[in-house]
């Protein structure tokens, strides 16, 4: 991922919103879903997504003088929104969503670390992070596997049971 055209503040602040919104999206799935150790992996990840972020946080503060972030409403850097759904929602688009977020945070990461030459700690740290979002994508795509099997058994095939 290109990032030179963006400041380090920039990208800083760009990680922690997108750190906020995926700890969002993963504890209202995990509000939202009926299977239990779905709802336990999702208060995992958003749990780690906050973590993520308060290391953010502590990396800005150290850099900008003290100073609170305060992320944009919008990410300038073009990443991967994970939509949340209304009522009715197929869980597997939406773990798909989080694939792609995932990857490309992953992506955003390893770009970022290159930006911290003279901070091999922070670095070491970002390149971590981008290990442990390919993990968090390993952990969705075994989700989505299973549940797209399940989901095909609610599928109506008419006159599926009417013999020849």
């Amino acid at each position: 991922m290109d990032l030179d055209g963006y400041t380090l503040e920039g990208l800083l602040l760009t990680a922690i919103r997108s750190e906020m919104d995926a700890r969002v999206v993963y504890s209202t799935l995990a509000d939202r879903v009926e299977n239990a150790l779905l709802s336990n992996r999702l208060t995992f990840l958003a749990a780690e997504e906050e973590r993520h972020q308060a290391f953010l946080e502590s990396e800005y503060r150290r850099r900008f003088g003290g100073r609170d972030p305060e992320p944009p409403d919008d990410s300038p850097v073009p990443l991967p929104e994970i939509e949340i759904p209304g009522e009715d929602f197929v869980l597997s688009e939406i773990l798909t969503q989080a694939m792609e977020a995932e990857m490309a945070a992953r992506d955003f990461y390893l770009s970022l670390a290159g930006r911290f030459e003279d901070a091999p700690e922070t670095r070491t740290m970002l390149l971590h992070f981008a290990r442990m979002e390919m993990g968090h994508y390993h952990l969705l795509e075994a989700e989505r596997a299973s549940i797209e099997t399940f989901e095909e058994y609610d599928i109506d095939w008419g006159m599926m049971h009417v013999g020849p």
